[in-house]
This record gives C-alpha cells, sequence and structure tokens, in this order.
C-alpha cells in the first residue's frame, strides 16, 4: 500500500474543491468519529455479529465504502499531524503486548486493570 499516493489524491481533492480550511484535528476527528458511527450503525441489530453482513454484497459493499471513508479521514489527520503511523502503531502494538501478557490474557476479553 502506498500511503504517499493515498495523502497527495486526498490533498489534492481538498485542494480543488478548497475545502483544506476545513481539515484540523478537531473537524478531521469529528468526521472520522462519524464515519465510525456510520459502520457500527450496519451491524447495530446483527444476531449473528456481523457475519451474515459480510455476506450480503450489497451490504459489503457499504462496509467497504464505509471503511474507506474511515480510512481516509485517518489518513488526512495522520497527514496533518506529520505523523510516522508505522512506528506509532508498532509502537502501540508493543505496549498493548507488555499489558496484556499471552499467559494471562490467552482465550479472555478483559481490560488490562481487571488482570490478575
Amino acid at each position: 500500500m502506498d500511503l504517499e499516493k493515498i495523502k497527495l489524491k486526498l490533498k489534492e481533492f481538498a485542494e480543488e474543491r478548497d475545502w483544506e480550511q476545513f481539515h484540523d484535528p478537531k473537524n478531521l476527528s469529528m468526521a472520522l468519529s462519524v464515519e465510525v458511527a456510520e459502520l457500527v450503525e450496519i451491524f447495530q441489530w446483527s444476531k449473528t455479529g456481523g457475519l451474515d453482513e459480510i455476506k450480503n454484497p450489497k451490504t459489503r459493499k457499504e462496509i467497504e465504502k464505509e471503511i474507506a471513508d474511515i480510512f481516509n479521514y485517518l489518513i488526512k489527520l495522520v497527514d496533518l499531524l506529520d505523523m510516522d503511523l508505522e512506528k506509532a502503531a508498532l509502537e502501540k502494538i508493543e505496549e498493548n503486548a507488555n499489558k496484556y501478557p499471552v499467559l494471562k490474557v490467552k482465550g479472555i476479553a478483559v481490560k488490562h486493570s481487571k488482570i490478575k
């Protein structure tokens, strides 16, 4: 995946429409939150945890579009903040590995503060 290519396409899209003026951390975070809510809405009343929804081609396309919106807003925010997303993600995975030791959490879903 070429994140720089995606950043450039998103920047061009916003510049052509004079939308860069609206792309600040607050607005991008809020837009990201809205898109996540739209994804959640697709699965909201699922009786199968979303497994049926991903098998339906029409619903699957809606899911893909919402995930793309989430991804694009996240990339816009990362670009604006000039952050190294790969580095931040890898550091967070390491932090979580330390908070959730395999021997203590394997097969259970529990907040790290509840681990005994």
